[in-house]
């Protein structure tokens, strides 16, 4: 009702400032009228048989009125904004706040979907995840951290690389993440790109395990074993929680050759994170470099419940329950591990190698085949397609393959060379090594 009286009383003032302007208007016109002088009076006389009203200068483009003047245009007013009442300001604001709530919520909730998956090892749920989070939230350093986690869990170095880069990019002063990023690097033989990436992290943050870690994956590349360990024990001296670290230093002791130090790293590197596979597999490369592979199989075993994503877990399980006399396990498992990475020839060329255990060796061929289209100038693939061609009779191809062995790796000669010499004549019990 206040709302309604308003109205009216404005409506009213208007209608009556309307009407004191007209008769106002009326006033000055007939006072006009009657200073005028004679003749223009007379001039202006209207013709008998018209009546004898003034005429006035039309002031608007509207219509003329009944009576032959027009009124004055009203000058014209500022509309107001209409404006609610408090209570609809606040109904209104209730409402954006609930909508803004909603949707951080459902930003929220993704973001932790995503985490929990990355935490269950589910890569492909959590990329999903991470992808479906709007633009601005998905170009942000944690999520980009996290994607580029996934691809690197994955083995997908390079795309681990992309992300992790982008990482940077948006948030230079960001630590965390740029171990696996060195680490990334290290595996594509980016050295250029290393030496720079550790030498900005010890110079920004030098007091961080990143920056150390990245330089002696820095060092590690450039075959110095030995600085690359004191670059890690330095990174376990800032931060002795830090797994990661224990890792890599345990991988250096290995290129070392030194098996003792190397499981103890691993070992402490368990005991602060469990679920780091990467620990687990380092012990299970060295149970299988010692020909322990009962226990080779029960750490990568562990390693892939971890991390069942990874291709190169895959691999070396199928290799070790190989050895183990588990062949058709042994065939499963590697070839879920091509199927996952099909760019990695390992995968296929220790498939045909279980093939021939098995005595397919058509099989055995068509995967050898395929290692060489991806891997051309690898000499023990030729020798390996040689022993095959000669299981199947097939002399000619055995020996040119054996000929190409010879001209790609002149070192093993008198291997490949006794292989060619014996070609006529059936093959020894015991198995040739190259």
């Amino acid at each position: 009702m206040e709302i309604y009286e308003r109205y009216a009383s404005l409506f009213l003032h208007s209608n009556a400032t309307f009407l004191c302007e007209r008769a106002h208007a009326e006033r000055a016109a007939a006072a006009h009228a009657a200073t005028k002088p004679k003749a223009l009076a007379f001039a202006s006389a209207t013709p008998p048989g018209r009546p004898t009203t003034t005429r006035r200068r039309r002031t608007s483009r509207g219509p003329r009125s009944r009576g032959g003047a027009t009124p004055r245009r009203r000058p014209r007013r500022r509309r107001r904004r209409r404006r609610g009442s408090a209570a609809g300001r606040r109904a209104r604001g209730r409402r954006g706040r609930a909508r803004l709530g909603a949707a951080l919520l459902r930003v929220l909730r993704r973001l932790g979907a995503a985490r929990d998956c990355i935490g269950r090892t589910r890569g492909p749920d959590a990329l999903r995840h991470l992808h479906a989070v709007p633009a601005r939230h998905f170009e942000t350093g944690w999520v980009q951290h996290h994607v580029g986690k996934v691809h690197f869990e994955a083995a997908d170095y390079e795309a681990a690389v992309r992300s992790l880069r982008t990482m940077r990019r948006v948030e230079p002063h960001r630590m965390a993440g740029l171990e696996l990023l060195s680490t990334a690097l290290w595996h594509l033989k980016d050295d250029v790109e290393l030496c720079y990436l550790a030498r900005h992290c010890v110079d920004f943050d030098a007091r961080s395990p990143e920056a150390w870690c990245a330089s002696g994956n820095c060092l590690s590349l450039q075959k110095e074993h030995d600085g690359a360990i004191r670059c890690f024990q330095r990174a376990i001296a800032v931060d002795p929680r830090f797994a990661y670290a224990y890792t890599l230093c345990g991988h250096e002791y290995v290129a070392n050759e030194d098996f003792e130090k190397a499981i103890g790293m691993y070992r402490h590197a368990m005991r602060i994170d469990e679920r780091h596979y990467n620990a687990w597999y380092g012990l299970g490369a060295i149970y299988y470099r010692q020909e322990k592979y009962e226990l080779a199989e029960y750490h990568f075993d562990r390693a892939l419940c971890h991390n069942p994503t990874s291709s190169v877990l895959h691999c070396y399980l199928g290799m070790t329950l190989h050895a183990n006399q588990k062949c058709h396990d042994a065939l499963r498992h590697l070839r879920r591990a091509a199927l996952m990475e099909p760019k990695n020839p390992q995968a296929r060329f220790q498939c045909a190698n279980v093939l021939i255990s098995l005595d397919k060796y058509e099989d055995a061929l068509a995967e050898l085949r395929a290692v060489s289209d991806h891997a051309p100038r690898e000499a023990s693939v030729h020798f390996l397609m040689g022993k095959v061609c000669k299981k199947l009779g097939r002399l000619d191809d055995a020996m040119m393959h054996f000929t190409f062995a010879l001209d790609l790796e002149p070192k093993d000669n008198n291997l490949i060379k006794s292989a060619i010499d014996r070609l006529e004549e059936p093959d020894v019990s015991e198995d040739e090594k190259f």
